[in-house]
């Protein structure tokens, strides 16, 4: 059997997995994250291996673990884990939506060799600006730090007792040379860093270690048990739900949100805010389109109104053209394609007539809208979607998928019921490490259902995206 352990910023899940690929147990243990001040977003990664290691002695109070030959590892992205020269964390761990980092940012993006390495815009929640604000805020930390990890990296020295990184949650540090799949020496030494300082590499699908063996004992897992390189919440994801090839894609409502999509090359366009990582298979890239509220952005409205989201989305009825009132969901900034830490959010168009469900259609629009401005900047490089898969809690939702089908005017398909997220793909990968297994392990899902772009309602939805964009441009500065 296989292990997938997703480190998120809400929880860290695992899932027990057979060795025909079916769920046998999962567990989860839930994580708090802390904002200080504003744009600042903490974690401290003790609590991490405290929710590991009720994981797994959940899974192993409902099946025996004594078959489990491999643990994959997925984990949120982009955060800094600062480790002494004894290991010891020297401050809590920085989070990928923590924004505090923008001039740093700013100051790095203006030196062409970032977007020239790392084929990305250096966002201000990516590592290496949070490093330069470690030493300009805090330097006396900064003196200290032997190493920096990614979080699932750091469960990984917990797992094993060793520094390692995988390619594809390592291109979202801006310390990486995409292309060559590769620490850069030159971004290094920008921020007065070496690669002392970074993790040995592995693929995602290979070994990275052995589980330690007071671990292995504590949990009954066999002594052998490999743990794979893993890789980054989405790129595990995509694992999951078997987007390895390039035409495949798929579109997560999360917390955040992500249009993903495989490619079979190097194809860069940090210009328009696209994300371009490499993927957790050897020789395969991926571009993303990243929004920071999807469904945190319904989440909100519902404590706004008092309303819980599947109370909210559960009687809107048939698609309606988007109304008078829109919705921009910048709550906390925006990455692809406004590259802007300060823009915020802002509902538009009020009126006596806006209710409670014209409000909700609003925010789902908004979204909607701001996942259709990533499928542009993709399409923008190159990149042809013909259909998506919809994965994710927002996925719930047949209205919000039948609007993303209509203003993108591509079908998209509904899985099974079932978890094809980031802890499957890491057990599939744990899977991959275990039995030298590749792409061929990463299936397509069962899909359910297919869920078509309303043709009636296409060009109204086109029109309410040009409304947005305008939107968009007049509430720039204003917040």
């Amino acid at each position: 059997m296989y292990i997938g352990l997703d480190l998120g910023t809400s929880g860290l899940k695992g899932i027990l997995m057979s060795e025909d690929q079916a769920i046998v147990a999962e567990a989860n243990a839930p994580l708090t994250n802390e904002r200080p001040h504003d744009g600042w977003s903490e974690q401290s990664p003790q609590s991490w291996l405290d929710a590991c290691d009720a994981v797994m002695a959940a899974l192993g109070a409902k099946a025996d673990l004594s078959g489990v030959a491999g643990i994959g590892l997925s984990g949120q992205m982009h955060g800094a884990t600062l480790l002494d020269a004894s290991d010891a964390v020297l401050r809590p761990c920085i989070l990928w939506n923590d924004t505090r980092s923008h001039a740093e940012a700013a100051s790095l993006d203006a030196d062409p060799k970032f977007r020239d390495l790392t084929g990305n815009i250096v966002f201000p929640g990516f590592t290496a600006p949070k490093l330069a604000w470690v030493k300009n805020n805090e330097p006396e930390i900064f003196a200290k730090v032997a190493k920096v990890l990614l979080p699932k990296d750091y469960l990984r020295l917990f797992l094993t007792g060793d520094y390692v990184g995988d390619m594809s949650d390592s291109a979202g540090t801006a310390w990486f040379d995409t292309a060559k799949r590769d620490w850069s020496d030159d971004l290094l030494a920008a921020t007065d860093m070496d690669r002392s300082f970074m993790p040995r590499l592995v693929e995602g699908a290979q070994v990275s270690g052995t589980l330690r063996a007071e671990l292995a004992a504590k949990w009954g897992v066999p002594a052998s048990c490999v743990i794979a390189g893993g890789g980054g919440d989405n790129a595990a994801s995509a694992i999951g739900v078997g987007v390895v090839k390039a035409g495949q894609a798929f579109v997560s409502l999360g917390t955040s949100g992500v249009l993903f999509a495989a490619n079979d090359g190097y194809q860069p366009d940090a210009g328009r805010g696209v994300h371009t990582f490499c993927h957790a298979l050897p020789e395969t890239w991926h571009q993303m389109g990243v929004i920071l509220a999807a469904t945190d952005a319904l989440n909100w409205y519902g404590r706004f109104v008092g309303q819980g989201a599947a109370a909210l989305t559960s009687n809107l009825g048939a698609l309606q053209s988007p109304g008078k009132t829109r919705f921009l969901p910048y709550l906390g900034g925006e990455r692809t394609p406004l590259n802007d830490a300060g823009i915020r959010g802002a509902f538009v168009g009020l009126e006596h007539a806006t209710d409670t469900a014209a409000g909700t259609r609003a925010v789902l629009e908004g979204v909607t809208f701001a996942i259709k401005d990533c499928a542009d900047a993709l399409a923008a490089t190159g990149t042809k979607i013909d259909h998506l898969l919809a994965v994710g809690g927002g996925s719930n939702s047949d209205y919000w998928v039948k609007a993303i089908a209509t203003a993108l005017d591509c079908p998209v398909h509904l899985p099974v019921s079932g978890d094809f997220g980031g802890a499957f793909g890491a057990a599939r990968l744990g899977l991959m490490a275990a039995t030298g297994g590749g792409a061929e392990l990463a299936t397509a899902p069962t899909i359910e259902k297919t869920i078509d772009p309303d043709a009636a309602l296409t060009q109204a939805f086109a029109d309410g995206f040009e409304r947005y964009k305008s939107a968009q441009i007049a509430i720039k500065g204003l917040t």
